[in-house]
């Protein structure tokens, strides 16, 4: 069985935090905003967490459209949104792909948004 993985884009988030007290670029800023973007929907949120979740952390579209009610085609939508945002990559296994967590973009975002001084605290426990 051929396994092919694949991230559809890959997002490179700006090196300095909106809260760090200097303005980030314009450039970084588009680009953190079609990040946020992707995470800003309710069943986006829920495909991130049921896709976590799950016991092997992948999914693959068939096990995610009956636990969010949605049909296939919009989870497929969802998925390849987040995909494309860098949040989730993409793997082939025959005719199913298996979806799982970039954690280090989930990670990325956090920081970001963490202010320097709550951030610091967070990484010495």
């Amino acid at each position: 069985m051929e396994h092919v993985r694949t991230a559809l884009v890959v997002t490179t988030m700006p090196e300095m935090s909106p809260l760090a007290g200097k303005p980030i670029e314009n450039a970084d800023a588009e680009r953190l905003a079609g990040v946020l973007k992707a995470f800003a929907d309710p069943a986006r949120l829920r495909l991130l967490s049921l896709i976590q979740s799950a016991p092997e952390g992948e999914a693959c579209v068939g096990e995610l459209s009956a636990p969010l009610g949605l049909s296939q085609p919009t989870v497929s939508h969802h998925l390849r949104v987040l995909t494309e945002a860098g949040l989730l990559e993409r793997e082939k296994r025959g005719i199913w792909a298996y979806y799982r967590l970039v954690p280090t973009a989930i990670a990325g975002i956090a920081d970001l948004l963490t202010p320097p001084r709550k951030r610091a605290a967070r990484r010495a426990r």
